[in-house]
C-alpha cells in the first residue's frame, strides 16, 4: 500500500469538501487514514488458501456450519462501510478445515472493495475450490451504509444474499436443512 498516495487523496479531498487540512483536528487524519487503509482493505492481494490449505481427515459428516461470523466491508461504489455476519455450510468429503478457517476466509475477501453479491461467491468459490467438499452454502445478511447515511437513508435495512455450490445448488431439502439449522 502506498501510504504516501493515499495522505494525498485524503488531502486533497478534504480541500475538496472546503477544509482547512492544516486545523488542529484534520492535521494528522491523512496519516490516520493510510493506516487505517492497512487495516480494512487488508485483504487485497491475499488468498483463502493461506487458510483453507490445512485439513483434517473426517468421516461421516453430514453438515458443518458456521454462524454468525460478524464482518465488515466497504461498498466498492460509495466506499461507505457495509457491515453484518456470514453464515456458511458445507458438507465435507471426506476433509475438513479447522473451524477457524472459514471466518478467516470471510475476512480476507471482507476486507477489500467490493459488493456484497462478490464477497458472497467468493469465500462459496474458495471453500469449494480448497477443501473440495460435497457441496457448500454462504448467506450474508448486512447493513450498507449508503442505504444508511446517504440516498434513501433507511438505516436498519438489511441486504441478504445466499449462494449455493455442489449439493446446495440443486437440492432444495439441503438447503432448507441450512437454513433451519442456522435459525435454531
Amino acid at each position: 500500500m502506498d501510504h504516501n498516495k493515499i495522505e494525498e487523496a485524503v488531502k486533497l479531498f478534504l480541500e475538496g469538501i472546503g477544509e482547512d487540512v492544516s486545523r488542529e483536528g484534520l492535521a494528522d487524519t491523512p496519516g490516520r487514514i493510510a493506516k487505517m487503509c492497512e487495516e480494512i482493505f487488508g485483504g487485497l492481494n491475499k488468498d483463502a488458501h493461506e487458510y483453507l490449505n490445512k485439513t483434517f481427515t473426517a468421516i461421516n459428516n453430514e453438515i458443518i456450519i458456521e454462524k454468525d461470523i460478524p464482518f465488515y466491508s466497504v461498498c466498492e461504489h460509495h466506499l461507505l462501510p457495509f457491515y453484518g455476519k456470514a453464515y456458511i455450510g458445507y458438507i465435507p468429503d471426506g476433509r475438513v478445515a479447522g473451524l477457524s478457517k472459514l471466518a478467516r476466509t470471510v475476512e480476507i475477501y471482507s476486507r477489500r472493495p467490493q459488493i456484497q453479491e462478490k464477497l458472497t461467491a467468493q469465500i462459496a468459490d474458495d471453500i469449494m475450490k480448497y477443501l473440495n467438499p460435497k457441496g457448500v452454502i454462504v448467506l450474508l445478511k448486512a447493513e450498507h451504509m449508503c442505504m444508511t447515511m446517504r440516498g434513501i437513508q433507511k438505516p436498519g435495512t438489511l441486504t441478504t444474499t445466499y449462494l449455493g455450490r455442489g449439493v446446495f445448488e440443486d437440492n432444495n431439502e439441503m438447503r432448507t436443512v441450512f437454513f433451519q439449522l442456522i435459525n435454531m
